[in-house]
C-alpha cells in the first residue's frame, strides 16, 4: 500500500491532507473549550448549533464552489482556500461572543466545502491506475482514522504545557503547511471542453449523480452510514457515562474501537477490491451497520460496546472507502470535481438529518428506542441500494443517438444506429441507457 507514495505529487498532497487534518483535529478540541470558555453549561448546544452550520455550509456550498472550480487552476484553488482557512482559524481565540464562533466555523467550512471535493478529484488525476488510486483511498480512510484517534491525546499533551487557545495555532500550521505542500507540485486541470452557465455547472454535479444508478445505490448507503456512524458520534457519551456509569476514559476507549474498525477494514479492502467489484463489500458493509445498529439495545458492558463498535467502524469502512472508485469511474476528468461536490453534499444532508435524530430521539423516547429508529434507518440505505444498484452492471451498453446528425463525431466514432461504448453521464447521455433505447 504504501508503494504509491514513490510518487511525488501523491506523496505530498498525501502530506498535506494528513497536517491539514491533525490542524482540524486540534481546532476540534480547542472549540468544544471554547464554547465552555463562552457558553458555560450551555456549551453542548453552542457545538451542536456549530455542527449543524457545518453540515448546512457542506450541503449548500460544496456544488456551488464546484461551479467555480474549473474557472481556477485546481492548484491555485487549494493553496487559496487553505490560505483563508488558515486566516480564519488565527481569529477563533479572539471571540467572546456564541454569534462570533458560529461565524466562523460557517466561514471555514464554506472554505471546506471548497478544498475537499476538489483535493479529492484531484487524486484520480494523480493517480490513473486503479489499482494504485484504492489504496490511495485506504491510505487516506486510515489518515482520517489516525487523526480521530491522535488528534485528541496530541492536543491533550500539548494543554499540560500550554493553553487551549494554543491549539488554534497548531491549526493554522496545519492549514499553511497544508498549502505549501500543495503548492510544491504540480496538479492536472482537466478544462471543460463546453463552456458552461453557472446553473448548469452549479447543479451538473447532482444531475450526474442522480442519473447513474450505482450512485443513486451510493446515496441510500450514504443514509445508512449517517444512521450509524450518528449513533456512535452522537450518542457514545450518553451510553458510556449515563448507562454504563463510566468515565471519559471509557468513551475515548468506544471511540477507539470504532476507529480501529474502520482501519482494519481500510487495510483489508486493497486486496478485495483487487478480486471483487465495489458492489459486494459495500452492500455488505451496509448490512453490517444496520445489524450493529439494531443491536445497540443489548449492549450492556463497555467491553459489549466496544465490539458493536468495532463491528460498525468495519461496517462503515466497507462503504466509505471504496466511494472515491465509484466517483471515478462515473464522469469524465473534466466533471469529476462537479461528481465529488455533489458526493460531498449530498452525503452530508445525510448527516444532517442522522444528528439530530440521534440526538433528539435519545433525549425523548431513550437510547434503546433511538437505536432502533436509528436500525430503520439503516435498513431502509440497504434496501434502496439493493433496488437502485444494479447487481449486474455491465461496463459497456448498447444505445442510440437518433437526434444526432449520421456526421456527429460521435457517431463516426462509434457507428450510427445501435452502438456500444463505456457510459458515464455527459453532454451526449443525460439519462441512463437501457437496451436498444435511445439515451437522449
Amino acid at each position: 500500500m504504501l508503494g504509491i507514495l514513490a510518487n511525488r505529487t501523491y506523496r505530498h498532497l498525501f502530506a498535506a491532507q494528513v497536517i491539514a487534518l491533525t490542524g482540524t483535529g486540534l481546532a476540534t478540541v480547542a472549540l468544544g473549550l471554547l464554547a465552555w470558555r463562552i457558553a458555560g453549561d450551555n456549551a453542548g448546544l453552542v457545538l451542536g448549533t456549530a455542527l449543524a452550520i457545518k453540515m448546512i455550509a457542506y450541503v449548500a456550498l460544496a456544488p456551488i464552489a464546484s461551479a467555480f472550480a474549473d474557472r481556477v487552476p485546481r492548484r491555485a484553488m487549494l493553496v487559496a482556500l487553505d490560505l483563508i482557512r488558515a486566516t480564519i482559524a488565527v481569529g477563533l481565540p479572539f471571540v467572546t461572543e456564541v454569534w462570533q464562533v458560529y461565524l466562523l466555523i460557517f466561514l471555514l467550512q464554506a472554505a471546506s466545502a471548497g478544498f475537499t471535493p476538489t483535493f479529492q478529484a484531484t487524486i484520480p488525476d494523480v493517480l490513473p491506475d486503479e489499482a494504485d488510486y484504492t489504496r490511495a483511498l485506504s491510505l487516506s480512510r486510515l489518515a482520517y482514522d489516525l487523526e480521530s484517534l491522535l488528534s485528541p491525546m496530541l492536543a491533550a499533551a500539548l494543554l499540560t504545557v500550554v493553553s487551549f487557545p494554543v491549539l488554534f495555532g497548531g491549526t493554522v500550521i496545519g492549514f499553511l503547511a497544508s498549502a505549501m505542500l500543495v503548492v510544491s507540485v504540480t496538479l492536472p486541470s482537466p478544462r471543460p471542453s463546453v463552456r458552461r452557465g453557472i446553473w448548469d455547472r452549479t447543479t451538473r454535479g447532482i444531475r450526474i449523480y442522480l442519473a447513474t444508478p450505482r450512485l443513486r445505490g451510493l446515496l441510500s448507503l450514504n443514509l445508512a452510514v449517517a444512521a450509524a456512524g450518528a449513533m456512535v458520534i452522537v450518542n457514545t457519551v450518553v451510553i458510556v457515562q449515563a448507562r454504563l456509569e463510566l468515565g471519559e476514559t471509557q468513551v475515548a476507549l468506544a471511540l477507539a474501537a470504532f476507529g480501529g474498525g474502520s482501519m482494519a477494514a481500510a487495510l483489508l479492502l486493497p486486496r478485495i477490491l483487487d478480486h471483487s467489484p465495489d458492489r459486494p463489500p459495500m452492500l455488505a458493509g451496509a448490512a453490517v451497520l444496520a445489524a450493529g445498529t439494531f443491536a445497540g439495545p443489548f449492549v450492556t458492558s463497555l467491553e459489549a460496546l466496544m465490539a458493536l463498535w468495532l463491528v460498525i467502524g468495519f461496517g462503515y469502512s466497507l462503504i466509505q472507502t471504496p466511494t472515491g472508485r465509484l466517483l471515478r469511474r462515473s464522469a469524465h476528468a473534466e466533471d469529476r470535481p462537479a461528481l465529488f461536490a455533489a458526493q460531498f453534499a449530498l452525503s452530508h444532508a445525510c448527516w444532517l438529518v442522522a444528528y439530530p435524530m440521534a440526538g433528539r430521539f435519545g433525549a425523548a423516547f431513550g437510547l434503546d428506542t433511538t437505536f432502533v429508529v436509528m436500525g430503520g434507518l439503516a435498513t431502509l440505505g440497504v434496501i434502496g441500494a439493493f433496488r437502485l444498484w444494479p447487481a449486474k452492471e455491465a461496463d459497456v451498453l448498447p444505445h442510440r443517438h437518433p437526434d444526432l446528425p449520421p456526421d456527429h463525431p460521435h457517431l463516426k466514432e462509434h457507428g450510427t444506429g445501435d452502438h456500444r461504448h463505456p457510459v458515464v453521464i455527459d453532454d451526449l447521455h443525460w439519462h441512463w441507457p437501457e437496451a436498444r433505447s435511445p439515451v437522449r
